[in-house]
């Protein structure tokens, strides 16, 4: 399995056991992470590889939000972005205790694609005609995502699962 991190996370796929699959055969990504999983796929897909599944763990999804947000996410970034992160990652614990998971380098253009991707229902489409599974959840306490509306784009051509009373990392207590 090819894993992607999520945004100011690394080595937290055990925190996804229950979703994972280790075949060779798999990509999957957290967050900023699915976003980055789903561009290895159309790369390997492109490139003839072989790719049987893959898994968007709470991928980042902003596309509803106004452009005024995303401008103020980067602001609050490049003024203190220590303080951004810490608060960025209690929300992705939220409401629940944050789990002591190693903090990653991040980047100002990492922010940037998470906050501004745009997810394509016909590229995903492709993805699911070339033979790909792709499976996709949600925490339906997300406080990062809206998950209700990412929900309902992904439903169209991919199996979908949200996760009751679960945080963006999937997690409940």
């Amino acid at each position: 399995m090819q894993y992607y991190s999520g945004f100011s996370f690394e080595n937290e796929q055990d925190l996804f056991t229950h979703y994972l699959d280790s075949s060779a055969f798999v990509i999957a990504g957290f967050s900023y992470g699915a976003i980055r999983a789903f561009e290895a796929v159309q790369h390997a897909l492109k490139h003839g590889q072989r790719v049987d599944r893959l898994i968007l763990l709470s991928p980042a999804f902003f596309q509803n939000k106004p452009q005024k947000f995303k401008r103020l996410q980067l602001m609050g970034y490049q003024r203190a972005q220590e303080h951004y992160i810490q608060e960025f990652r209690k929300l992705c614990f939220a409401p629940y205790t944050q789990k002591n998971i190693p903090i990653a380098q991040t980047s100002y253009e990492a922010l940037q694609t998470l906050l501004f991707y745009q997810w394509d229902d016909t590229e995903v489409q492709k993805v699911r005609d070339a033979g790909v599974i792709i499976e996709v959840y949600f925490g339906s306490q997300d406080a990062i995502v809206d998950a209700d509306v990412a929900y309902s784009f992904f439903q169209k051509s991919c199996i979908v699962t949200m996760v009751h009373n679960a945080n963006h990392c999937l997690l409940k207590e």
